[in-house]
């Protein structure tokens, strides 16, 4: 199955896009390849960007403290682990305080790394890190594989926390949904949300085998999917037939 998330507000969109560059970022460092690793410094100036905003530690602090209040108030239930629950709080408790310790905005540090910023300037330029204009780059290209990945891994350090923390967030927002399979009638499907309830985030899963793309808008008060398929020349256009799906909503 394929599985589409789609934000129903701007924190989550900001949360989704870091956890995939995260997960970018975390696989093309453990390759060897010196393409690899040039990607990886690319994806890494994409994260610098998308972190920028001064708000967002304080954001990922609030939702841990959130998360945390929530998961006190299930305390003397007789339906609830005590020992779970102090694990799950001492994780959030261990976020926190790696958050907390981190000076600045997250990230904001590589700023002041006179070597990378004169490569993130050249990169902003189509080819302009080829040899001739980045002679020091092409030199640290063809360095050992292990001096590459000590210095990615220096680098990617600063995002530790913010990946820890967003990690454990996300596991917790997706762990609240039940999915429930629906059937998409004429390649459209509509669902209004229940009032009351703050809903986060939509999972869908589609099988691949039937070469349909999702075009997915919603809001707070409901949401629509409508099915597209790829004609021959390439186009998408509406599938008109009855099509099966998986549905998640997590609050």
């Amino acid at each position: 199955m394929i599985l589409y998330e789609y934000p129903f507000n701007e924190r989550i969109r900001t949360y989704l896009r870091l956890e995939h560059l995260l997960r970018r970022l975390g696989e093309l460092v453990s390759r060897t390849q010196a393409v690899d690793h040039h990607y990886a410094i690319q994806t890494l100036f994409e994260l610098m960007d998308v972190s920028s905003r001064s708000d967002l530690k304080s954001e990922v602090m609030k939702d841990i403290e959130r998360h945390k209040q929530v998961l006190n108030g299930y305390r003397d239930s007789p339906s609830i682990s005590e020992q779970a629950l102090d694990g799950f709080i001492a994780q959030f408790d261990a976020c926190f305080a790696a958050l907390n310790s981190d000076a600045g905005r997250v990230g904001y540090s590589l700023n002041g790394h006179e070597w990378l910023m004169s490569v993130r300037n050249r990169m902003a330029i189509p080819g302009g890190t080829c040899e001739f204009d980045l002679p020091i780059y092409h030199e640290w290209l063809h360095r050992p594989v292990t001096a590459r990945q000590r210095d990615l891994a220096q680098w990617t350090a600063e995002f530790k926390s913010l990946s820890s923390a967003l990690d454990l967030l996300m596991k917790m927002l997706r762990d609240s949904g039940m999915p429930h399979k629906v059937v998409a009638t004429d390649g459209q499907f509509q669902q209004h949300l229940p009032a009351g309830r703050s809903f986060q985030l939509l999972r869908l899963r589609l099988d691949p085998a039937l070469g349909l793309v999702p075009e997915i808008s919603g809001n707070r008060l409901l949401f629509s999917v409508r099915l597209m398929q790829r004609s021959d020349d390439g186009r998408l256009q509406p599938a008109l037939a009855n099509m099966p799906l998986e549905v998640t909503l997590c609050a």
